[in-house]
């Protein structure tokens, strides 16, 4: 019985069509038309998901210093090349300084590694389907050191180099050129600036040449005969000579100008037809600059001649001391040698004063 079953079974699935093959047992159940679809729909989705996995690549290296130390936690970044990728994945390096990125899709991509005090390194490629992408050894280099220092250097500051170059002004190089300054809007002297300024005048050894030299000129016209003749006599036009230059520079230049608050020195000019040029350097010899800025009559100048003049009569022979009327004569002759020498500063010594301030020509 059970084999005329079999055989009649086997008979009604070859009359179907249906091509399929199936042996059943007694009792065993025959899968229906749409059991058997569904075996048939499952088999390609199978397939397409193990293609998919086959195509994705992997990219590996390691991250080391330029002598061979790797570097743990470095950040490596891995994204999409080109404009607006998105990034994909980012890890750190391990301790032994390897990195790895699985399941990558293949096309053109790009790694960015750093780390604090290093220099980015990236690099680039395409990944192959499927391809095991071996980056090898990325290396760090590091930044250099770079340090931006702000100076800010005070209005004092400046004032204080201004004055030790005008200090050193020399023209030809030997004689002091102290009193005359080349800087558009020099800031007004200090009272020890002034002082200073009077005894570097002062003790300078051109000024002992110098009242060397005048004392030999009135020992050979026998001018303040008083003194007499041979050494003795010249010793005494000597020291009186240094005394007129060093009591009117101290009195001029340094006494007067800090009571009266006023700039002992002659402000270059520079610019302006030679006519104007020669109006300012007659000008200066009567005015002066005062500490607040503002042009004003020289008092100290003026009265520093007159009482200059004054104190002379004390150390000067008695048949050879000048009266009132003979001191403001020789006081007015200062006035116009103060204005020749001007005219010289403004046309001529500038020239020959070799260690004239960089901001000197911002002012020819």
């Amino acid at each position: 019985m059970r084999v005329v079953q079999s055989c009649i079974t086997l008979i009604l699935l070859v009359l179907s069509g249906s091509g399929l093959h199936v042996w059943a047992q007694p009792g065993a159940k025959v899968p229906s038309s749409d059991s058997v679809g569904a075996v048939s729909a499952g088999a390609p989705q199978t397939q397409v998901q193990t293609t998919d996995q086959a195509l994705l690549a992997t990219i590996r290296g390691v991250v080391e210093s330029k002598d061979g130390e790797v570097y743990e936690g470095a950040r490596v970044a891995l994204t999409l090349a080109g404009p607006g990728a998105p990034l994909i994945k980012t890890q750190a390096t391990g301790s032994d300084g390897a990195f790895s990125f699985s399941d990558v899709p293949p096309g053109a991509f790009k790694l960015a590694v750093s780390s604090d005090g290093f220099a980015t390194q990236t690099l680039s490629g395409i990944l192959q389907p499927g391809e095991n992408y071996n980056a090898q050894t990325i290396v760090l280099l590091m930044t250099t050191a770079t340090s931006e220092v702000q100076v800010t250097v005070s209005q004092r500051d400046i004032e204080v180099e201004q004055f030790h170059e005008e200090v050193q002004q020399r023209v030809l190089g030997i004689i002091p050129n102290f009193y005359v300054t080349y800087a558009p809007n020099a800031p007004p002297l200090t009272t020890r600036q002034k002082y200073v300024l009077a005894w570097k005048s002062s003790i300078d050894p051109v000024a002992w040449v110098a009242a060397g030299g005048f004392a030999g000129v009135e020992q050979a016209e026998n001018s303040f005969s008083g003194y007499g003749q041979g050494a003795q006599g010249y010793a005494k036009r000597f020291g009186a000579s240094y005394a007129d230059a060093f009591i009117g520079t101290m009195l001029g230049g340094a006494i007067l100008p800090s009571v009266f608050k006023q700039d002992p020195r002659y402000f270059y000019k520079g610019t302006g037809t030679v006519r104007s040029r020669v109006a300012y350097a007659i000008a200066n010899a009567v005015i002066c600059k005062g500490d607040n800025g503002h042009w004003q009559f020289d008092y100290s100048g003026i009265m520093g001649s007159l009482a200059a003049g004054g104190i002379a009569n004390l150390y000067y022979p008695a048949k050879n001391r000048d009266g009132v009327g003979l001191t403001l004569e020789e006081s007015g002759l200062g006035v116009v040698s103060t204005a020749i020498g001007n005219i010289f500063q403004e046309f001529v010594v500038r020239k020959l004063t070799p260690k004239v301030p960089h901001y000197a020509e911002l002012n020819q």
